[in-house]
């Protein structure tokens, strides 16, 4: 651990102010300590050091103009991090959140989910702090071409190709497209993700990441002979990543019972009825309050998280963190103990804290960290890339099958990467030692690059 330890201080020293991507990296180092012992020659190739750099940081400013006339500027980002095992591939975010540091946290994350699907491709994330709600869509339009303006000079579908993320659905790809296509004049399909299905887009890409996450925990399950049919879930959020987790969870057999955003968390012990959640949403933008209003039974707590089951008064199986990173403290974990939990499976990306992640490994609870569990959404995008490059367009049932063997594999590479290094069961030791195994033999094959 000398030499992860050497390294992460140096991270730190030099990205001073990027909590996220600190956490990101030491929770990578702590479980990759077992590799680094087996294998001296990263030391001295230097590995670790050349990881945690990314290849190329891309800032730019991205002036619009609202619908009043008046001027605005945003900052934009793209953070193209590693590319040994292929194009950089990773989402756009666009929130107010958004800066440096949270692009690199995801963006590191990003290179070892992407080297676990095998679809041969790299890790990158970009975004911009630009908040798209309560902008029409013609402000939209507007941001959306002046950013890919800039953007437009670092992508391509062999170079880095972007996908949507929190902020980015098929609307702003959309524009985002369009304004790609106008400036370089060419039709270059593959050079973005997430796609409408009449101009290039996948079928079950807006499905994938809550699908995958599915069918990850049904893998872990059946490992140990269980399965999800009966079991109690809580899902947090209700984007996408949620509304589909709770689709495929409750097609397998479960009933879930909670759904949350940034006002508070509804509770359904009926379960959830996902075509009214997903109506209020996505057709009438609304809150999970207007779910509760409008479903007999449902009861919602403003400015409640859905972790907190005895005051609910509900045993649970099984919870999927499917809103936003660091939701789900040590606090948090505690209360889902306490309500019987005996799996976590990550939606989203690094909702646990790394205290929460312990106590709940500590406990026993099966854990399933987000790198692995919420592949999904980028294997499907590696599979909307190769219907682009062979001009063709696969059903949802294909699609969706291919989802399904490609969660199974990162399944059982974690899970025998973990066997291997003498962490049995441990899959975030097992996601993170196989990513890391992938993506340093390319790295070091490659030459000193």
């Amino acid at each position: 651990m000398h030499y992860a330890n050497k390294v992460y201080d140096q991270v730190v020293a030099a990205n001073p102010g990027e909590p996220e991507f600190h956490q990101a990296v030491r929770e990578v180092f702590d479980s990759i300590a077992p590799v680094l012992d087996a294998h001296p020659e990263y030391a001295d190739q230097a590995i670790l050091e050349r990881l945690v750099e990314p290849e190329r940081i891309i800032a730019f400013r991205v002036p619009w103009v609202d619908d009043a006339g008046k001027i605005r500027v945003n900052k934009g980002y793209r953070v193209q991090f590693n590319s040994a095992l292929g194009p950089y591939k990773g989402g756009l975010r666009f929130h107010p959140t958004v800066y440096l540091g949270m692009l690199k946290f995801l963006g590191f994350e990003q290179i070892f989910k992407n080297a676990l699907t095998r679809q041969h491709i790299g890790g990158a994330k970009g975004g911009a702090n630009f908040d798209p709600k309560g902008k029409s869509d013609n402000e939209v339009m507007r941001f959306c071409q002046s950013f890919m303006t800039e953007l437009q000079r670092h992508i391509g579908p062999d170079v880095d190709v972007p996908a949507g993320d929190i902020g980015v659905g098929g609307r702003e790809i959309g524009y985002l497209f369009g304004q790609y296509r106008r400036i370089r004049d060419s039709f270059d399909a593959g050079v973005l993700t997430g796609k409408g299905l009449g101009f290039g887009g996948s079928l079950a890409r807006t499905e994938a990441t809550g699908y995958g996450a599915v069918y990850f925990a049904d893998a872990m399950l059946a490992a140990r002979g269980e399965s999800l049919d009966g079991r109690t879930a809580v899902v947090s959020g209700s984007g996408n990543v949620a509304l589909y987790a709770i689709a495929k969870a409750q097609q397998l057999g479960a009933r879930v019972v909670t759904a949350s955003d940034s006002s508070g968390m509804v509770y359904d012990d009926a379960g959830i009825d996902v075509e009214l959640l997903r109506h209020i949403k996505e057709d009438l933008r609304g809150r999970v309050s207007d779910y509760a209003a409008q479903r007999p039974g449902a009861r919602y707590q403003a400015g409640a998280k859905v972790w907190n089951l005895a005051e609910l008064g509900i045993h649970a199986d099984i919870a999927f963190p499917c809103a936003t990173q660091n939701e789900l403290n040590e606090v948090d974990a505690r209360q889902l103990l306490n309500g019987g939990v005996r799996a976590v499976v990550e939606g989203a990306n690094m909702p646990t804290t790394l205290e929460a992640t312990h106590l709940l490994q500590e406990n026993g609870v099966l854990f399933a960290p987000g790198k692995a569990a919420n592949a999904g959404g980028v294997a499907t995008s590696a599979l909307e890339m190769q219907q682009n490059s062979a001009r063709q367009s696969w059903g949802f049932e294909k699609v969706d099958a291919k989802l399904h063997d490609i969660m199974r594999d990162i399944h059982d590479t974690a899970l025998d990467a973990a066997a291997r290094y003498g962490h049995e069961g441990d899959y975030v030791v097992g996601a993170n030692a196989a990513g890391f195994e992938m993506v340093a033999e390319a790295m070091i094959a490659q030459g000193v690059i």
